[in-house]
């Protein structure tokens, strides 16, 4: 079997400068709490935990909160006749949509908090939504479910590659 030719891939992370700041800040208290309290010997807050609770908080919260989201992706690609989105790690294979389920799509500005309540896998009024960051993506309609927002830092060529997938896919059945 030929392998299908990528007509867009765009792979995109959390990158709000706020988001981070607050993900290291509260990183950075546990890690100052380890610090203090197992290293300098002191007590952490008012009621501290025992080392080894401290140490295991500083595991999951210190280090792992940060990895988690730096680990955490979307990959969007169009092929002819499929537009396949990963939401990394909570899918394990990508979200295969065929593009002949598409009644129309359009590019659009949207507000994230306003109409999905936030970025990630959101789902709001206005139907389902992938989105990392930014305010751009692609709108998808479909004949016989909700609509679909995919975020897009190049939300443009994301709209030419599903129109150029749509059409180049007649005829290929999934």
């Amino acid at each position: 079997m030929e392998e299908q030719r990528i007509l867009f891939r765009e792979k995109q992370r959390f990158k709000q400068f706020w988001l981070w700041a607050l993900i290291l800040g509260i990183a950075a208290v546990f890690w100052a709490g380890f610090f203090y309290q197992v290293v300098l010997g002191g007590a952490f807050g008012n009621r501290p935990v025992t080392d080894i609770q401290l140490s295991l908080m500083l595991a999951l919260i210190g280090f792992g909160l940060p990895f988690f989201f730096y680990y955490m992706t979307l990959t969007t690609e169009v092929l002819p006749g499929t537009l396949q989105v990963r939401f990394r790690p909570f899918h394990l294979k990508p979200v295969r949509i065929p593009l002949h389920t598409v009644r129309d799509f359009e590019r659009v500005t949207y507000n994230p908090i306003r109409e999905y309540g936030g970025w990630g896998i959101r789902w709001g009024a206005k139907g389902k939504a992938y989105s990392t960051s930014g305010r751009e993506g692609v709108l998808l309609r479909f004949y016989n479910t909700q609509p679909l927002l995919i975020g897009s830092q190049r939300a443009r060529e994301l709209f030419q590659a599903i129109e150029q997938g749509k059409a180049s896919g007649k005829g290929i059945v999934g």
